[in-house]
């Protein structure tokens, strides 16, 4: 089973991002919204997270569906997978406005399909073709669509998430909380809350300036979080990015766990009582394969971005093969059972169930996983083809794997250096178990930016 990836203009990794009034306009929003309705005509729900560009940029995507003669439900700010979750269950596709883990001038559009993944590569091209054309539908002025808000409808994604689980799965738990000021700000707390939890917050307002911290929750950004994981006891602390289809921890010592560590863990629990295939792109750890060997279950790779992954797990299962789990090592993780996106509110209710079937303290699993040392690097570079055919041409001898930039494969080791799908840049990952050679590794790569 292989995902490829096609070459789109517009649409990235994950949805059209950009910065604001440069190349993410209103214009552009327009454009989008009458494409999509072209092509998924009937109601499309629309929601945003809380950037200060939202309200004019998801006016102009309403506009274009409106004329394109779709009916329009706006959900108002809400996670991108709750929105997700609502699209599958009621409408006949969505949009959402959010540049997800991106700073905050950066604005963009995720579309989604009726069964409530993202647009993948063939329709996105396709929408791209109508706004390039300007030959989307304008329907007559007697079959305009109408437009009506639903806010509330929130509220089903967030019962279904604690629904999930048995009642009171998290009694006597105190969870520390960051949800950024992004679109999580209520449903994460809530979810805790609804599970039993007792839930310290901070960054909990809804606010496009992002005062707390950036969209992206870095170490250095989720310091304040790990101060109140330790002054408090909590059992872990948890923040979200922007659209909060991510989670990222922090565990009962006020350490930050890297996104790799995260899905590793995670990916036990769920291996433990549930085999198959567990789905996850070529940037992972390869941790995820020593866990999925202790369980019986193996790996399919895929390119980087969640829809690759997500689509990859619709195949599979159509073709009769057990699938367990999915995601990427950045903290955005699918499960199967409960939809196919990546959805940080259920990553969080899913770590309170690990914990209170565990009688051991986050931090003593965490140690417990097996090390792996990973260098992570972002480079600007002029002409990122030309790097790609030279580090080919460098390392033609060893393992190499194109599915997404290039991966070389090497016994006790890997790197990987593919163009962002979001950012004007150059990703670079090393991973061995022994940090001198993921450094020496590392070393043999970087030369090969600078020729």
């Amino acid at each position: 089973m292989e995902q490829k990836k096609l070459e789109k203009k517009l649409f990235g990794t994950n949805g059209v991002r950009g910065v604001v009034g440069k190349e993410m306009t209103t214009n552009l929003a327009l454009s989008i919204g009458m494409a999509l309705g072209t092509m998924r005509p009937g109601t499309i729900a629309v929601g945003r997270d809380t950037r200060t560009s939202g309200p004019s940029l998801i006016s102009a995507l309403k506009a274009g569906l409106l004329a394109a003669g779709c009916d329009v439900v706006d959900l108002g700010i809400l996670p991108t997978p709750a929105l997700q979750f609502i699209v599958r269950t009621h409408f006949d596709a969505g949009a959402v406005v959010t540049a997800s883990h991106n700073p905050p001038e950066y604005n963009g559009v995720k579309v989604i399909e009726p069964d409530g993944t993202e647009m993948g590569d063939e329709q996105s091209i396709a929408l791209e073709g109508h706004i390039f054309s300007g030959d989307s539908y304008v329907a007559p002025w007697d079959h305009v669509g109408k437009e009506r808000a639903a806010p509330s409808m929130v509220d089903e994604y967030v019962t279904a998430v604690v629904n999930s689980f048995p009642p009171g799965t998290g009694e006597g738990f105190l969870v520390a909380a960051d949800p950024g000021c992004g679109a999580a700000a209520w449903t994460t707390p809530e979810i805790l809350s609804r599970m039993g939890c007792r839930v310290f917050s901070l960054n909990s307002q809804m606010d496009g300036t992002f005062p707390g911290r950036l969209p992206e929750p870095s170490p250095e950004g989720l310091a304040p979080l790990a101060d109140l994981v330790r002054v408090t006891g909590a059992r872990f602390g948890v923040a979200h990015d922007g659209d909060a289809d991510r989670a990222v921890f922090i565990d009962d010592r006020g350490r930050f766990l890297e996104e790799n560590m995260l899905f590793g863990l995670i990916a036990d629990y769920i291996c433990s009582g549930r085999k198959g295939v567990i789905v996850t792109p070529v940037s992972t750890s390869r941790l995820i394969e020593v866990i999925a060997k202790r369980h019986g279950c193996s790996v399919c790779y895929t390119p980087v971005g969640s829809i690759y992954v997500a689509r990859t797990m619709i195949e599979l299962a159509h073709g009769g093969t057990e699938v367990a789990f999915g995601g990427e090592g950045n903290g955005g993780l699918i499960f199967p059972e409960h939809q196919l996106c990546r959805d940080g509110g259920m990553t969080t209710a899913t770590m309170v169930a690990l914990l209170a079937q565990s009688s051991r303290p986050f931090s003593s699993l965490v140690d417990d996983l097996p090390p792996f040392t990973m260098i992570k690097e972002k480079i600007h570079v002029k002409d990122a083809p030309a790097l790609i055919a030279r580090l080919k041409q460098a390392f033609a001898g060893e393992s190499l794997d194109c599915t997404d930039g290039i991966r070389i494969n090497r016994e006790d080791s890997w790197a990987l250096v593919r163009p962002s799908g979001t950012e004007p840049l150059v990703r670079i990952m090393v991973e061995s178990a022994s940090e001198s050679r993921a450094q020496r590794f590392y070393d043999e790569i970087i030369p090969h930016f600078r020729t």
